[in-house]
């Protein structure tokens, strides 16, 4: 029953309460700077690329695999 007594305790300071706590969360943050940003972004995007090259080769192997396969079995 201890659960649902925080869950009471939660909902008695209302949405001003929820605003004050994800203002002091925020505050904790710690944001990266112009440079880290454009740099993550850069590694994000290489890796997409390169994911999406791999997943494409991979399956052109896998489609001429069953071609191949239709062609000796039909």
């Amino acid at each position: 029953m201890a659960g649902s007594n925080s869950t009471v305790q939660q909902r008695k300071g209302g949405i001003g309460r929820l605003g004050r706590e994800m203002k002091a969360e925020l505050k904790k943050v710690v944001w990266p700077t112009r440079k880290e940003l454009i740099n993550y972004t850069i590694v994000v995007f290489v890796t997409v690329v390169f994911m999406a090259a791999l997943i494409g080769v991979v399956d052109a192997i896998f489609g001429e695999l069953i071609q191949l396969l239709m062609h000796i079995v039909g």
